[in-house]
């Protein structure tokens, strides 16, 4: 058999944490509260706040900064993938070091070489979201460009255009979140490579972290301060 029992059960929590993790945060009432949903609504503030300037430099440097940074992750994640495939080349080297690690489990090549194609998998998902991601801040960009003047604020068509590049911002949010979801949760299969248990408990370290990082930190508080 391929896979043991304890890495069968282990790969299962791992895809279980990632997806409930991101249900929840997404699709469910108690995710609305969360530090990204409450962007979201800052994001059509901004654009509403927007029609209503006449000069809007400011504007086009913010997304300037989004582009920048998203395209950053996207090159990030291609570097990642390539160096994931380089490690095949030294499968056997790398067995042998992980072999003697305390937690450190036997396996066989077949088994290594399908971990680091998973690894693989986890970034180069994670780049087409930055890259998806990129794409829709350009098309945010046209669509900033677009904005009718402020004269025009109270005309129906002009509040229809900045609400529909609020949730063009919106999406391209939700996308850079999933693929910088995916480069943690990347950090948790990491453990792994070491022992199935291991990867018990990154997947769980790194979901805890997340949560605190969305519901209780000094951010998410901030957000919801008087």
């Amino acid at each position: 058999m391929l896979f043991s029992l304890p890495d069968i059960l282990a790969l299962s929590f791992f895809v279980a944490c990632w997806l409930g993790y991101a249900f929840v945060l997404e699709w469910t009432e108690f995710g609305q509260r969360g530090l990204n949903s409450r962007m979201h609504t800052y994001r059509e503030g901004w654009m509403q706040e927007m029609l209503r300037r006449d000069m809007r430099m400011v504007d086009a440097q913010i997304m300037a900064s989004l582009q920048n940074g998203t395209a950053f992750f996207a090159s990030t994640s291609l570097i990642a993938v390539g160096g994931t495939l380089t490690v095949l080349r030294s499968t056997d080297d790398l067995i042998t070091i992980v072999s003697t690690l305390p937690f450190g489990v036997q396996t066989t090549r077949m088994l290594w070489e399908i971990k680091v194609i998973g690894l693989a998998v986890v970034f180069v998902y994670a780049f087409f979201k930055f890259a998806w991601a990129y794409r829709l801040y350009n098309y945010v960009a046209i669509m900033i460009g677009a904005m009718p003047p402020s004269a025009e604020k109270d005309n129906p068509d002009a509040r229809r255009h900045a609400r529909r590049t609020s949730k063009l911002c919106e999406s391209a949010g939700r996308h850079f979140n999933r693929g910088q979801r995916a480069f943690f949760f990347a950090l948790g299969y990491l453990g792994w490579f070491v022992s199935p248990w291991l990867l018990f408990a990154t997947t769980a370290a790194i979901v805890v972290v997340m949560w605190n990082r969305q519901f209780t930190s000094d951010a998410s508080r901030s957000m919801t301060a008087d």
